[in-house]
């Protein structure tokens, strides 16, 4: 693989990690504030399917494509700016992995309280509140990787 497909494809999982990361996070947030069970059901379904299918993939590429575009190019993975990468690649990962879990919650007691008729319970209000909150370190660290990816500071 050529340096600029290695490039590429590093560039475009870092806009789908980050794309889909808002795009999920705005329309389960949309979907929240309906209060309707339906509605979440619906959505949460659509967003733990995204999530597997985009995010996952993207994920998986971006240490690949990362590590092919370091030796490609010459630079140590101990590079300062490669390490707070990783750092916040993991950070990422460690408030992503309970999001994925807590959206198919979210998803089951939706779419148990849409078949019941009933409002959605304390439970799933509890879930949604800790997920919202995740949400914040996480994008915060893809924020921060696209930062030093751009700008690779020597110091």
């Amino acid at each position: 693989m050529t340096y600029f497909v290695l490039k590429f494809l590093h560039i475009i999982g870092a806009t789908v990690l980050l794309g889909t990361g808002a795009g999920i996070a705005f329309f389960m947030l949309v979907a929240h504030r309906t209060g309707n069970a339906k509605t979440v059901a619906a959505v949460a379904r659509i967003v733990v399917f995204a999530d597997f299918v985009f995010t996952t993939t993207a994920v998986i590429a971006q240490p690949v494509t990362g590590i092919a575009l370091a030796w490609y190019v010459g630079y140590s993975l101990w590079e300062r700016w490669v390490v707070w990468s990783i750092v916040l690649y993991l950070i990422t990962g460690a408030f992503w992995l309970p999001v994925v879990w807590m959206q198919m919650e979210m998803r089951k007691i939706a779419k148990e309280a849409a078949a019941n008729g009933e409002p959605l319970p304390a439970r799933y209000h509890r879930l949604f509140w800790t997920w919202f909150c995740f949400g914040f370190p996480a994008f915060a660290s893809v924020l921060g990787i696209l930062w030093l990816m751009i700008t690779r500071p020597v110091a």
